[in-house]
């Protein structure tokens, strides 16, 4: 009786230890290096459907699960316009960002997405994935939450954006770290990092 005990505690540790070995220090999901799941045919505020083979000319895509009605993702709204506006608003740009709300509650649906896109001028594709799909694949947990991924679409950065909510006590800028050692083919230094922000709401009946 003890050896079945003793092999059956061995065999869901040695589980556990397979399932934690694929996720990331804070992403309960996915680990630096992983591939990053694919998505298509997502709704955008632009009245036009979005899928990752848009960006098939971008050596690197930022991905951010972001929605309307957190205060946390509303503080960094300009923070991502600034962003888009330095590395992802020009055609030629290598670096593409998309934000992706994958929230179902009434002020996160596409109308209202419509709205706050309109009224902060984004400059970024804004879609909605009613599914949840890609934010579960990702890992998501958290309004704003980025995931930078290079030429083959591998995880190399997640998490914040940067160290402080308030964009004038920011003092470590993780993301465009992230970003600008891509662009110069080094390995990014700070490659995961606690996201900040209120619990992505997913469906438990999904």
């Amino acid at each position: 009786m003890r050896r079945v005990v003793t092999a059956s505690l061995a065999l869901v540790l040695g589980l556990a230890l397979v399932s934690s070995a694929h996720a990331g220090k804070f992403n309960k999901k996915l680990s630096i290096g992983d591939s990053a799941p694919t998505f298509q045919g997502l709704p955008g505020t632009d009245d036009k459907t979005h899928s990752l083979a848009d960006f098939k000319d971008k050596d690197v895509l930022v991905v951010v699960v972001t929605c309307n009605h957190c205060p946390v993702a509303v503080a960094y709204e300009d923070r991502i316009i600034e962003f888009a506006r330095k590395y992802a608003s020009s055609p030629e740009s290598k670096v593409g960002l998309i934000a992706i709300n994958v929230n179902n509650n009434n002020t996160d649906k596409l109308d209202k997405m419509k709205e706050r896109a309109k009224a902060k001028g984004f400059n970024f594709p804004y879609v909605y994935d009613e599914t949840q799909k890609i934010g579960r694949e990702l890992g998501a947990s958290k309004t704003p939450e980025f995931f930078v991924l290079n030429k083959e679409r591998k995880v190399v950065y997640m998490g914040a954006m940067d160290d402080d909510q308030r964009a004038k006590n920011a003092k470590k800028k993780y993301l465009e770290d992230a970003v600008d050692a891509l662009l110069k083919g080094e390995t990014v230094s700070t490659a995961e990092t606690a996201a900040r922000g209120c619990s992505v709401q997913y469906d438990r009946r999904r």
